[in-house]
């Protein structure tokens, strides 16, 4: 897609969509500029620059995209987190503060905002970031040669201009009004370096290994296929001495080791060859995470409560399957679910029932949309009326000569005692749950090719209101590569979801997504599971945190980069003297942070 096309597509769109107006020719000479430099800083002036963070994936990436095809795996938190936002949000006033925007500006039509750009910014490469940056951002989106469905409707039904006024200020209109902190969040966008692309029909292979410029603190330095990825951090970083940005990420480099065994990562750790290690898993915390380097005051724990949007962890239903595509069916299977018994048994009592999807959202979360209790009553009930009446002499109901067997893909060997008390009770009702562990890129890949029939996963919360089309809307339904994994299909939820993304009173907004929250519970296609309102974090006495340790919105005590990242420092001192055998030996360290506990 040129930009003559991509100029007439623009056209084109806002003649079909008459209540779009584009941001004027001509700058308007009376913005009220708004910028935030009062909010607290959350970094610590004490941190030390140098060292080298080792942590893990359990997969490798199959590609360094940002989009197209297989870019959605869980290194993509690495590169996403390097790609700086126009606007950021504080991480614990939650007031908006700058990034690669200085300063931004609302225009009165609700949908427009202004942005001036900070001209201290830039690529890795060296070069600055521009208005041209974000001008091919929507041609970069928009093209069909990306092969990324959800980017292309988003860039051009959701966003749908930018406008440049000079190198360093742009207007990026969206399709509706929306409140003020969201259209920071909605229609704000991340620019992409137009010196780096060459957008044609190659562009997916071309680009599969290809290291693209960014704009945070890291760049990648180092690949080996299969091991490990090594960032290093960027000397004289443009974003060193910006209000937000400084001292943090503090280590000068960050070896992302692949370690497929959850244990096997365990291991390494214990030894001193990975610096954390997360323990939220209840058979680490307890059971696991305890002997001599926790005794001797070498190895710490900490529990830290957070206030963020939960994910959506649970299980999802595939309605394209024949036997799931019966709604009896799948409210049987939630029937048929003994979630609480896996948290009062495996969990050890550590974590919460989700009742939603979409929780932790403050107003936008209903209030009342409970989780389908486990009831084998129900379940049995629900499983006669579809005409699953008989059993085999397994226990197993029978339908057409045919057992009421599914098979449950998961990814990670530390939960599978948690699915083998699910399929053990739903045995009960006669649903026979054959569960299938795959390696992480293996499975994520089978799930979002719809290959899968139930899918034990959750997707990362965030943002400021719920989204519903990319998960629930029928344009993703049917076919690869998108997020709406059970495949629903259904007229009243687009409808509400339309109404939704075209609604600019909060207020409103507040109403359809409770509605919509009403539906997907009675489309039965999600069963949610559990919720863990805090992060639960090993980690080798080296290692320092600011006095108040993290921030309201962090997930991660210990992350490395990202919004609330990169607050941690080493102590290159301490780190010599444990791995030399030569440091005193303390009480054991279990820190319990309850400051922003609901």
């Amino acid at each position: 897609m040129n930009r003559f096309t991509l100029v007439f597509a623009a056209l084109l769109l806002a003649a079909l969509s008459p209540n779009i107006v584009a941001a004027p020719e001509t700058l308007p000479e009376k913005l009220n500029w708004q910028t935030n430099l009062e909010d607290p800083i959350f970094a610590s002036p004490k941190a030390e620059r140098g060292g080298r963070f080792r942590s893990f994936i359990t997969t490798f990436p199959l590609t360094l995209r940002l989009v197209g095809p297989d870019a959605n795996g869980s290194f993509a938190h690495y590169l996403r987190a390097n790609a700086l936002a126009l606007v950021d949000f504080h991480p614990n006033t939650l007031n908006p503060i700058p990034m690669l925007a200085t300063h931004w500006a609302f225009d009165g039509d609700g949908k427009t905002v202004y942005y001036r750009l900070d001209p201290d910014a830039r690529w890795s490469d060296g070069k600055p970031v521009t208005a041209d940056d974000y001008l091919f951002t929507l041609e970069f989106m928009r093209s069909e040669h990306i092969v990324a469905p959800w980017y292309n409707n988003h860039y051009s039904k959701v966003i749908v201009e930018v406008k440049k006024y000079d190198q360093h200020t742009i207007a990026i209109t969206g399709a509706v009004p929306k409140p003020r902190e969201e259209l920071l969040y909605e229609y704000g966008l991340r620019p992409t370096p137009a010196h780096f692309h060459q957008l044609d029909e190659q562009w997916v292979r071309n680009y599969n290994w290809k290291i693209e410029p960014n704009t945070g603190a890291y760049q990648i330095s180092k690949i080996r296929k299969g091991k490990y990825v090594e960032f290093e951090r960027k000397r004289n970083w443009w974003g060193d001495n910006k209000r937000y940005l400084q001292y943090r990420f503090n280590p000068d480099h960050i070896r992302v080791k692949v370690i497929r065994d959850i244990n096997m990562a365990y291991q390494y750790f214990a030894k001193g060859e990975l610096d954390t290690f997360p323990l939220n898993s209840p058979r680490f915390w307890h059971k696991k995470a305890q002997g001599d380097i926790y005794d001797q005051g070498l190895v710490g724990k900490i529990k830290f409560y957070n206030d963020v949007p939960q994910p959506s962890s649970g299980i999802y239903l595939n309605e394209d399957d024949p036997t799931l595509g019966d709604r009896k069916v799948r409210y049987a299977i939630a029937h048929a679910t003994n979630v609480q018994k896996v948290i009062d048994t495996v969990l050890r009592g550590d974590y919460e029932r989700l009742n939603s999807q979409y929780e932790g959202y403050g107003d936008y979360t209903h209030p009342d949309i409970r989780a389908r209790d486990f009831d084998l009553a129900k379940a049995n009930l629900l499983l006669n009326e579809a005409g699953w009446q008989e059993r085999n002499g397994q226990g197993i109901r029978v339908k057409d000569g045919r057992p009421l067997s599914l098979r449950v893909t998961y990814l990670s060997s530390n939960h599978s005692d948690r699915l083998v008390i699910i399929q053990r009770e739903a045995l009960k009702a006669g649903i026979d749950l054959q569960l299938q562990l795959l390696d992480p890129s293996t499975g994520f890949k089978q799930i979002l090719e719809k290959k899968h029939q139930i899918a034990w996963m959750g997707w990362s919360g965030g943002g400021l209101s719920p989204v519903f089309w990319e998960f629930y809307h029928s344009d993703n339904a049917h076919k690869p590569q998108n997020n709406n994994i059970t495949n629903t299909d259904n007229p009243e939820i687009d409808r509400y979801i339309m109404e939704y993304r075209r609604a600019t009173d909060k207020a409103e907004r507040v109403r359809l997504a409770h509605k919509l929250q009403e539906l997907v519970h009675e489309q039965g296609s999600f069963i949610p599971t559990f919720k863990v309102p805090y992060t639960r974090e090993g980690y080798w006495r080296w290692l320092k945190l600011p006095p108040w340790r993290a921030t309201r919105t962090s997930d991660s005590v210990f992350a490395t980069m990202g919004s609330t990242g990169g607050l941690f420092w080493i102590d290159s001192e301490i780190r010599q003297q444990i791995e030399n055998d030569e440091i005193e030996r303390a009480k054991p360290s279990l820190i319990i942070d309850e400051t922003w506990r609901k």
